[in-house]
């Protein structure tokens, strides 16, 4: 059993590159075929619980095929995005320029943010992969944010409707790694790093999402 579980997560993570990198082109929608159309709602929650003002400086981390950055700067927010691959960062650039937004958008590690000490009012990440919680990316996140900025991150969406397509869903997203509460207590996971943590529950038509919402501590 442990060969053909291993088997299953190397298939499961080859899967998740392919998605983010050569097959970025169908994040959307993929995305949205597994959230019965809810993804973008769960994105958006995380605006809800942004301080910030229009003068303030903004970081999306893993920015994606670009929406979240759209929205933020339909909002009136200056962000910025970064993320590891270039396929998302081509995809995110084209349909920025098309929506007639500029694209402010760097490629790299998360481990490894190329900028300055207390740089940004927020930092905003919305399903990221477990490189969020890694202790390098919360140094770095504490880091670049300025004195009591947050971090908002939005870890996961949950299909409430209570039919068959709701159940099936569910049972693909615990097949796949992407359910049970692996992370533990959330504050634990953030003091050791200089953030107070609470994690909100924020309702769309059909479904939940789970946001964290942390502060850099003084």
């Amino acid at each position: 059993m442990d060969k053909v579980a291993k088997v299953w997560w190397g298939l499961i993570r080859f899967g998740f590159r392919l998605l983010y990198n050569e097959m970025a082109f169908t994040y959307d929608a993929v995305s949205s075929v597994v959230s019965l159309g809810e993804w973008r709602c769960w994105q958006r929650t995380a605006l809800r619980y942004l301080e910030a003002t229009s003068d303030d400086l903004l970081l999306e981390l893993a920015h994606g095929t670009g929406n979240l950055q759209l929205d933020l700067s339909e909002a009136g927010y200056q962000v910025i995005g970064y993320d590891l691959s270039p396929y998302m960062g081509r995809i995110a650039g084209s349909k920025l320029q098309r929506h007639g937004v500029k694209a402010r958008l760097v490629r790299g590690k998360a481990q490894q943010l190329p900028f300055p000490a207390h740089t940004f009012k927020a930092v905003i990440s919305t399903f990221p992969t477990d490189f969020i919680f890694a202790a390098e990316t919360l140094g770095e996140i504490h880091r670049i944010l300025c004195d009591d900025g947050q971090l908002i991150i939005v870890p996961n969406g949950v299909l409430t409707g209570g039919g068959v397509s709701e159940a099936g869903l569910e049972w693909l997203y615990r097949v796949t790694g992407q359910r049970g509460g692996e992370h533990g207590p959330v504050n634990h996971i953030f003091e050791a790093y200089g953030f107070e943590a609470t994690l909100k529950v924020e309702r769309c038509t059909r479904s939940a999402a789970q946001v964290i919402v942390a502060r850099k501590k003084p």
